[in-house]
């Protein structure tokens, strides 16, 4: 069976390092690097299997696609698909989970390192003579901290955040967390939300976007959270309110933060976040060394053969 495949923005998951072709070994295979909403319609009208990371499909862009029966995602959250009204009309929705547990993990830790240890704030201070200048064989321009025995707190234990909490524990910390279904973890004390936030010294955010976790940290948040916290978010920009926690930067409330993602991708002009102090911003990239994009790209490959074999596989609706 041949198929008629659109990919409607591959240029968020493809830099020229990814083979994207073999794809065609399903049929015929239409790329589109980038599709604002204006276009989708249009793009994916005569398509049996759309592949999207980060394109909105609603009832409008499915109702325009007759033939569609397959929505594979270039992503674990699905947020940006009508999933109800697709699970209507018939079509799977499937995503790819896990492909960046790794990837983002590490990136977590990144963070936490770099604010620890100051690594490369003492380079900048060396290349900037400071150590030539220096009376002493040492140069003590910023203080840096030990991770072991401070708390860190993880907001959702998928399968992210407990990759994160083993590494976490190999450096001696005590790992507290939160999670909406009750979870056992050797090493990790479940705790309510306030303890959590009462209680950590570093705060990394891995839970998905949803009505729940949309805004949970807001002005109210941030004021409970002990004082000298280091905020970390690589979840969604929805669950913040990029207001407070600027504010809470700005007062001295917390020690600093990192993220990875905004409520509006890419950052928009006037974005309070951009000018707080104290803050490390990266623009969404924690699950996109090639390694990962190579593995992400296999499980959406393994999803459609699953589809066209007729037992598909991570349905999401």
């Amino acid at each position: 069976m041949s198929l008629n495949i659109v990919l409607t923005d591959c240029s968020t998951v493809n830099a020229g390092d990814l083979d994207l072709t073999v794809l065609e070994k399903f049929g015929n295979v239409t790329y589109y690097g980038e599709t604002d909403s204006q276009q989708t319609a249009e793009r994916i009208k005569n398509a049996d299997i759309v592949i999207i990371n980060k394109t909105v499909i609603g009832k409008a862009e499915i109702d325009s696609a007759p033939r569609l029966k397959m929505i594979a995602l270039f992503a674990t959250g699905y947020n940006n698909v009508d999933i109800a009204y697709a699970r209507a009309r018939g079509i799977d929705v499937c995503n790819a989970g896990s492909y960046s547990t790794g990837a983002v993990a590490q990136q977590v830790f990144a963070y936490i390192l770099a604010h620890a240890s100051k690594v490369a704030s003492y380079d900048s201070d060396v290349k900037n003579g400071e150590w030539i200048r220096s009376r002493l064989f040492c140069f003590f321009s910023r203080p840096t901290y030990e991770l072991e025995g401070k708390t860190l707190g993880i907001f959702g234990f998928g399968a992210i955040g407990a990759r994160i909490a083993r590494i976490a524990l190999a450096f001696g910390m005590r790992v507290i967390a939160v999670n909406r279904s009750k979870k056992s973890f050797e090493g990790v004390e479940f705790v309510d939300f306030d303890t959590l936030l009462r209680e950590s010294d570093y705060l990394s955010v891995n839970c998905p976007l949803n009505a729940e976790t949309e805004g949970i940290f807001n002005a109210d948040a941030f004021s409970k959270m002990k004082v000298g916290l280091y905020f970390i978010n690589t979840a969604r920009g929805g669950v913040l309110d990029e207001q407070a926690l600027a504010d809470a930067l700005n007062g001295g409330m917390l020690s600093g933060a990192a993220i990875d993602v905004l409520t509006k991708e890419p950052m928009r002009e006037g974005c309070p976040l951009l000018t707080a102090k104290n803050i490390t911003i990266t623009p969404h990239v924690a699950w996109a060394p090639l390694q990962t994009r190579e593995r992400l790209l296999s499980i959406v490959i393994s999803n459609i053969e699953a589809f066209i074999g007729g037992n598909p596989t991570n349905v999401v609706n």
